[in-house]
């Protein structure tokens, strides 16, 4: 199988397809002693099936195998490939996360460094599928610690590597566009509150203003009033002076008069 063209067109779910045999040492198939005879039937009846297609009935063979030994790798890696094969495309369901732990069950247990490899390196596919790239790539490396030629499990850590790096470089594009936004908001916000901030300050200035100008209206009409004042005491002053000075002259012209009558009778008196 090319697992690189697999990867690419299905996010690398499949890429380890085929059940553990008893014979092979192939990444597909691992040797391994089993413990008891029911659990190599099971086994043996369940590869059969794994690769006619029967992935369903398969899984069901896998799990009595399981129940002949709860202890065998092997059953429960076969097991999770059989449900990896029945889960479609993209799906992360909890049907693939039941083949996750059966994987990571099956690298517990087993002493057998390929198969714990095997078992790494579709774990590292399950969360690549999943687009959990950095499970994915602790997984792929984990996989070459224990098979460190392992070329398929190399590209996809390489891979896992990039699709992170793309990854952290949208979420940090998407970061920054947050931001712009929140400061074009807060541009915004502010604008309106100096906005408001002018209006209040105009609208003092021109409560000031009129406050202002009844003041200064109050103080022309006062000084007004007041000038009006003074004019009429200044006339009444004026007026007075008149009136005293009228008075004066009629005096005096009334005791001219009186010496011109004593005058005239002095005269009058002094001829006879």
């Amino acid at each position: 199988m090319n697992n690189r063209n697999v990867i690419i067109l299905i996010l690398a779910l499949f890429l380890t397809s085929t059940a553990v045999s008893f014979t092979s040492c192939s990444k597909d198939e691992v040797q391994f002693n089993e413990s008891n005879k029911d659990e190599r039937n099971h086994i043996r009846k369940g590869n059969s099936l794994y690769e006619d297609g029967n992935y369903a009935d398969a899984e069901v063979e896998y799990g009595k195998a399981l129940e002949a030994n709860p202890n065998s790798a092997k059953a429960a890696y076969n097991m999770a490939m059989a449900i990896i094969r029945q889960v479609p495309p993209g799906d992360t369901t909890g049907i693939i996360t039941r083949a996750d732990s059966l994987l990571s069950f099956a690298a517990q247990v087993t002493p057998d460094k390929n198969l714990k490899s095997m078992a790494f390196y579709n774990r590292g596919n399950i969360a690549y599928s999943c687009q959990n790239y950095a499970g994915a790539i602790e997984c792929y490396k984990q996989a070459l610690r224990f098979v460190p030629n392992d070329e398929d499990a190399r590209y996809n850590l390489r891979m896992a590597q990039l699709k992170l790096k793309d990854q952290q470089d949208q979420r940090d594009k998407n970061q920054d566009k947050d931001q712009d936004q929140n400061q074009d908001q807060n541009k915004d916000q502010n604008q309106d509150q100096k906005q408001d901030q002018d209006k209040k300050d105009q609208d003092k200035k021109d409560q000031d203003n009129q406050q202002q100008d009844k003041q200064n209206q109050g103080q022309g009409q006062q000084q007004q009033a007041n000038a009006t004042k003074m004019d009429e005491r200044s006339m009444q002053q004026v007026l007075k002076t008149m009136q005293d000075k009228e008075k004066a002259t009629q005096q005096k012209m009334y005791q001219m008069q009186e010496r011109q009558q004593r005058g005239e009778r002095q005269a009058t008196r002094n001829k006879w």
